[in-house]
């Protein structure tokens, strides 16, 4: 048990925690959640005894283990894999020993240390490091590479192992899936599931918080306030504890109407039957937490892009990579309604292919057909890394767009939580976190029609990415993501596609189904559920192709009709049921003298919802024929 007793914390000047008192039972399995700079990171130091509290104690049990993942590694020419032995101290200190006992030939101190080794499993424990490497994406070839030759994503995958590695009673983990793919944060999340310690755990991913933790632990106002439950329960019962507050049910109302909106004029945008439901599923959940970040600092949109061409840009026989070929034959059209969620492994080639389509980087070959009017918005890592650390983040938005006024400025930099003077510092004062939402801001800025965002979510806190989240489905141009965030691609991507041991393909599955395909081992087969044109099958005639796509289109005219007769009809149910739900909020409608009006609109609620249910499940029935006609 780890108990806090009116603990005081401070960072500098700020006070960042104030008599705090809380209990951690022994494995439990913690989310800390809080904005950037609240402090989180500040907290797993006072528990690491490596800063001092002001005022109060943190009482932990004798001999507790703890290990905690470091976020700076200096270069060495120790090897990946010493390096991640060497956080296996007592494993360290008894090999040192042993080592010592065959140079002295001293037979009885050997038996003592190999039954040592023993108890800690030690023979194993080389087996142990490599596995961990190779879980963190590390080829076996790599294993042997010294730690200098690593860039700062890969070191930080290094001290992530290092802290799997160290025998441990408290595990903390500050953002272990930064600089993570999709593929090893799935991988890290069933190693946590199986850790029998007690878990602390900093991150932005909701969809890892929901899968590893059974408490929350929440800054709020220089306190620490627990919930029983994983991330979605936390946001539940904010949600609940919110919405009591009069005082916010304005904003709540009106945020409430805009995912409403949402939901009405995408509900049947998925071009899959399957990710239909998926994202359906997903907004209603949002309609029912979204008074849990009614006072998120974050409120940024899209600017509105008017008319778009049909068809952004057109990729034929693609070939990416640098000395040689990466990833051959890619094929894609992008529309302007095209929301694409790329997957593959790290190093797979979906970044290279990012960067040539933003024009980062030349094909090998191929062609990319671009429409006059593109405008493309690209976001990734090294542009946080590029920004000026000597502009301010009126002056860098002024240096793209010198016909806005600086009050416009600042007010759209006023929904990335950029306000008052902070406007006005340089860029090198900003933190890890603040500087992603300045890029972010920048690219937003510049009103694109096509976004390439690689890893839009790391160095943002919980409530930026919700609000990133939000500001992308609402997004009406088009977007390619590269994320391991799963619950920003089930929010605002309509379909996926794979990159795997160099071939890029159509993913038909969900998210769902590709975890499905790793956890089943991801061998040197492509992704299941791929579509591959040609793909053990023989090549029809001519004539034979004409009959087939006749035959299909006579199949299809129908379900078509129904499909468009059906969203005709559930775009009314829509329109009707917003007009109830907006007249309820007149508070005079619940007097005495209103009650059988009150009674006759509430039967009318509840009679529009049941046909809208109906009509919603006849529509995705019908989406499924639909697909599975055109498969």
């Amino acid at each position: 048990m780890i108990a806090l007793n009116n603990i005081m914390l401070m960072r500098g000047t700020q006070i960042l925690l104030e008599d705090v008192s809380l209990v951690v039972h022994d494995a439990q399995r913690v989310g800390i959640i809080g904005r950037n700079g609240c402090g989180k990171t500040s907290l797993f130091l006072a528990l690491a005894q490596t800063v001092p509290l002001e005022r109060g104690e943190i009482k932990m049990p004798t001999g507790l283990r703890l290990s905690m993942m470091d976020q700076e590694t200096p270069g060495s020419e120790r090897t990946a894999l010493e390096f991640v032995l060497d956080a296996h101290v007592a494993f360290r200190k008894l090999e040192a020993q042993l080592a010592q006992a065959e140079r002295d030939g001293d037979d009885n101190q050997m038996a003592k240390l190999h039954s040592s080794l023993d108890d800690i499993d030690g023979y194993n424990i080389s087996n142990r490091a490599e596995q961990l490497l190779s879980g963190l994406g590390f080829s076996i070839a790599e294993f042997t590479n010294p730690v200098s030759s690593f860039s700062g994503g890969w070191r930080v995958r290094l001290n992530l192992a290092a802290a799997l590695m160290c025998p441990s009673d408290l595990l903390m983990l500050d953002e272990p899936t930064n600089h993570l793919d999709l593929e090893a944060t799935v991988w890290l999340e069933q190693w946590l599931q199986r850790y029998q310690g007690t878990l602390l755990l900093i991150s932005h991913d909701r969809t890892f918080l929901d899968a590893v933790i059974d408490n929350v632990i929440h800054f709020e106002g220089r306190k620490l306030i627990p919930y029983k439950g994983n991330y979605s329960a936390f946001e539940k019962q904010r949600a609940a504890k919110m919405a009591l507050q009069q005082a916010m049910f304005e904003k709540q109302q009106k945020r409430k109407s805009q995912i409403e909106g949402f939901v009405r004029r995408f509900r049947y945008k998925a071009s899959k039957a399957k990710q239909a439901q998926s994202r359906l599923k997903e907004l209603e959940r949002m309609q029912d937490i979204a008074p849990a970040h009614i006072d998120s600092p974050f409120r940024f949109e899209f600017p509105t892009l008017g008319q778009l061409p049909s068809f952004l840009m057109q990729i034929e026989n693609l070939v990416i990579g640098f000395d040689s070929p990466l990833v051959t034959k890619m094929n894609l059209g992008i529309r302007s309604e095209s929301r694409i969620g790329l997957l593959g492994f790290n190093g797979s080639g979906k970044s290279t292919f990012l960067k040539v389509l933003s024009a980062q980087m030349q094909p090998l070959a191929g062609s990319i057909i671009e429409a006059k009017k593109l405008r493309v918005g690209y976001y990734a890592q090294h542009q946080v890394d590029a920004l000026d650390q000597q502009s301010t983040p009126v002056k860098l938005l002024q240096a793209l767009d010198a016909k806005s006024s600086e009050q416009q400025i600042r007010n759209f930099l006023g929904g990335f939580d950029f306000r008052g003077s902070r406007t006005d510092e340089i860029v090198s004062n900003f933190s890890g976190g603040e500087k992603a939402r300045l890029a972010l801001a920048k690219v937003t800025w510049l009103k694109p029609n096509l976004l390439l965002l690689d890893e839009p979510t790391n160095h943002l806190d919980l409530d930026m990415v919700h609000a990133l989240t939000v500001a992308l489905q609402e997004y009406q141009g088009a977007m390619i993501v590269v994320s391991h965030d799963r619950h920003l691609l089930t929010n605002t991507v309509d379909e996926f596609y794979s990159i795997h041991q160099g071939r890029f393909t159509e993913f038909k599955g969900d998210l769902h189904d590709y975890e499905k395909w790793l956890s089943q081992g991801a061998g040197a087969d492509t992704p299941a559920n791929t579509n591959e044109a040609t793909s053990g099958k023989v090549k029809m005639d001519k004539k034979e192709q004409r009959q087939l796509a006749a035959a299909k289109r006579g199949e299809l005219a129908p379900l078509r009709k129904r499909e468009k007769r059906l969203e005709k009809q559930l775009d009314k149910l829509q329109a009707q049921l917003h007009n109830i739900e907006q007249s309820l909020a007149d508070e005079s409608l619940y007097s005495e003298a209103q009650k059988g009006t009150l009674s006759d609109i509430l039967q009318k609620q509840g009679q529009l919802k049941s046909q809208l249910e109906q009509n919603e499940e006849l529509w995705l029935s019908t989406q499924e024929d639909i697909h599975q006609l055109q498969s």
